[in-house]
C-alpha cells in the first residue's frame, strides 16, 4: 500500500482519513483521533498531506511537515466541488485528497505560532469592537425611545452623556438611569 496523497477531514474529536495511490485509487480509509493521525503520519513515507484550512489545521500541518510530509491546506470552498454524492466525513476526506492533486488548486500557506497569535488578537479585538458598537447603538435607541437624540460615535456619546447629566437634561426614571450608567461603564 503506497499512499501518495492523504486527505484528512478534521473534526473536533475524530478525523476521517483517505489515502490515494499514484493512480488516484483509494487504498486507505479510516476514522481516527488527531493523535492517531500524527502516529499514522510518522509511520508513512513522505507524501502529500491535504486538509481544509480550518481550526487546528495549521497546528497539525506543522507537526506533519516536521515529519517530512508535504502539507497542503485548501479553502473549504475549493474542496466542495470534489465531494461525490451525499456529504459525509469519509467523502469529504476523499474530496480533499482529490482536490490536492489538481494542478490549478490554490493552497493556503501554513501559519506559524506568531502569525496565529496575531490572527487571534485581531479576531478578539474585532469581537470586542462589535460588542461595543452594539452596546452604543442600544444605548442610543433607549434614549431615542424617550425622545432624547444622542450623537453618534463613542467619544461624542460619552461627552454628551456626561454633559447632559451635569446640566440635569437627562430626566429618566431611576431604573433606566442606572441601566444607562451600567451600559456606559461597560
Amino acid at each position: 500500500m503506497e499512499v501518495v496523497v492523504l486527505g484528512i477531514d478534521l473534526g473536533k474529536n475524530s478525523c476521517s482519513v483517505v489515502g490515494l495511490d499514484q493512480a488516484g485509487r483509494v487504498v486507505l480509509r479510516r476514522r481516527m483521533r488527531r493523535e492517531s493521525v500524527i502516529k499514522l503520519g510518522a509511520s508513512l513515507p513522505a507524501c502529500t498531506m491535504a486538509m481544509e484550512a480550518c481550526c487546528g489545521a495549521h497546528h497539525l500541518g506543522r507537526i506533519l511537515e516536521a515529519q517530512g510530509h508535504k502539507v497542503r491546506l485548501m479553502s473549504p470552498e475549493y474542496v466542495r466541488p470534489y465531494v461525490k454524492a451525499q456529504k459525509n466525513d469519509d467523502r469529504d476526506a476523499e474530496a480533499i485528497a482529490e482536490a490536492a492533486t489538481r494542478p490549478t488548486m490554490r493552497f493556503v500557506e501554513l501559519k506559524d505560532e506568531e502569525q496565529l497569535d496575531m490572527q487571534t488578537l485581531h479576531r478578539a479585538r474585532d469581537r470586542l469592537v462589535g460588542e461595543r458598537t452594539a452596546l452604543i447603538n442600544q444605548l442610543r435607541a433607549i434614549l431615542l425611545e424617550r425622545g432624547i437624540t444622542a450623537p453618534q460615535g463613542r467619544r461624542k456619546l460619552a461627552m454628551w452623556l456626561d454633559l447632559a447629566r451635569s446640566n440635569g437634561e437627562l430626566l429618566l426614571g431611576r431604573r433606566v438611569a442606572v441601566l444607562i450608567e451600567d451600559m456606559q461603564a461597560q
